[in-house]
């Protein structure tokens, strides 16, 4: 189905003083602060399914939302209208739900001191990623594909390329007199192809690329020639036998164990015990290899921006330093809640309470390729695609299902699927015995190739 809304521009105002005057109405109402915050942003994105233009959808929005307080009362409301009678509905309402709420000791917005942003040049935007025509855009995709079919006539078919851009504009106001704000770009091209082998069976496969910039990006060819190469190695999967044996994690799937650290060291889930990190800092919870940090002032990450969603600059973290924990990340409401600092993680929608985001996360890469950490495995497992989410972030009970390829002397042998890795992340991170040198962001958590050893693989 093809959707082409007709975008027309919005109508040209000053998002910061729309911002500071909504805070000032909600401030003259008798809250004791607030804050606002006003997105704006454009986006498109195709699909192409075997060379034809499956979706096709091009939007802008713009929205705006203010939090206010009355002492330890809070409320949030949100509009996309940006007419003074509909801003002044939205504030009436926030301060009346706000008058109504339970109070909670925690609530609130930062201290004058810890509000700022980073100065300089973040390379966070570039208006290229629009530059294209719209049938430009359409052939990217289409380029992508073709170059994923083009690799092997076992490539029969195809979930499709697509092309994504999108700009957006954050500022935000608060009654302390901050006022920030920012923008960011990104674009990306990606392919899904689909291999049959003679015998029927089907195995898929992915590779994408996203930039800040289109000319960052990488061209579709390449991009689709990758993804082809990977859904030709996984034909002919096969169950591996049940053995405990070292599993190498493909980056593109080592991520997921950063994802359930930065679970871990969320705020949230640590003032609520519902973390296997509670408790733990300044204890060891890693091997001496591991060290993870937290950076959103990054230029040209994807999780980079001057300031966090509170108004407080965003700063580097280390969260482990050499497998002991330094650091949980934080907003004000948790660091509250745990008597700590805020780290700067602020994150919210426009009508929600700020919940906790990470900066650029991601893991220290060691000294070694990938192709030298195989060749020191006489039998393993080289694990490409995780299954379902069979964890357990307060025991940390860890059980996935997993496809990937097998290792035997330190060559991959053949793939497999229908497959179990399994162990607790509290022995994982412990025994990740090496890291290798790929660490690559594609978006806001990344990893290098790592391997794991102790976990138990469960098969035939």
């Amino acid at each position: 189905m093809i959707s082409q809304p007709i975008v027309t521009a919005p109508e040209k105002t000053d998002l910061n003083e729309i911002a500071a005057e909504v805070v000032r109405r909600a401030m003259a109402g008798g809250a004791t602060a607030a804050e606002a915050v006003v997105r704006e942003g454009t986006e498109f994105g195709t699909v192409v399914r075997l060379g034809q233009v499956e979706t096709l959808k091009e939007s802008g929005s713009r929205a705006l939302g203010v939090r206010v307080f009355f002492g330890q009362r809070a409320a949030s409301t949100y509009s996309s209208d940006f007419s003074p009678q509909a801003l002044d509905h939205m504030v009436k309402s926030a301060l009346q739900l706000a008058r109504v709420t339970s109070e909670d000791p925690y609530a609130g917005i930062p201290e004058p001191g810890q509000l700022g942003a980073i100065s300089g040049d973040l390379d966070l935007y570039y208006d290229d990623v629009f530059s294209l025509p719209t049938e430009e855009r359409i052939g990217y995709a289409r380029r992508c594909e073709k170059a994923a079919m083009d690799v092997d006539a076992r490539i029969r078919n195809s979930e499709g390329g697509s092309f994504d851009a999108a700009t957006g504009r954050k500022v935000l106001a608060n009654s302390h007199g901050f006022v920030g704000e920012y923008q960011r770009s990104y674009c990306s091209v990606a392919a899904v192809p689909i291999a049959q082998a003679d015998d029927g069976g089907m195995q898929r496969d992915y590779w994408y690329s996203v930039a800040r910039s289109l000319s960052r990006l990488e061209s579709p060819e390449a991009v689709g020639r990758i993804a082809a190469e990977r859904t030709l190695r996984r034909l002919g999967a096969r169950k591996a036998r049940t053995a405990n044996v070292p599993v190498v994690l493909d980056p593109m799937v080592s991520r997921s164990i950063l994802d359930h650290i930065f679970e871990g060291v969320n705020g949230d889930s640590v003032y609520r015990g519902a973390s296997f990190l509670s408790g733990k800092l300044g204890q060891k919870v890693a091997g001496e290899n591991v060290t993870i940090m937290d950076d959103g002032t990054m230029p040209g990450g994807f999780g980079t921006s001057p300031f966090d969603s509170e108004g407080v600059p965003t700063r580097r973290t280390v969260v482990i330093d050499r497998g002991t924990l330094n650091s949980y990340l934080l907003n004000t409401y948790t660091a509250k809640k745990l008597k700590l600092q805020t780290t700067g993680n602020a994150s919210r929608g426009l009508a929600s309470n700020p919940g906790i985001g990470p900066g650029n996360f991601f893991l220290q890469p060691g000294s070694r390729t990938p192709q030298q950490m195989l060749a020191d495995i006489d039998e393993g497992l080289y694990v490409t695609e995780f299954l379902g989410f069979g964890v357990n972030m307060v025991t940390g009970d860890y059980s996935r299902g997993a496809s990937g390829l097998w290792i035997s002397k330190g060559e991959f042998a053949y793939p497999v699927e229908e497959i179990t890795v399994a162990g607790n992340l509290k022995d994982v991170f412990f025994n990740i015995s090496e890291i290798g040198n790929d660490l690559e962001f594609r978006g806001s958590v990344a990893c290098p190739t790592i391997r794991i050893d102790g976990l138990t693989v469960a098969g035939q």
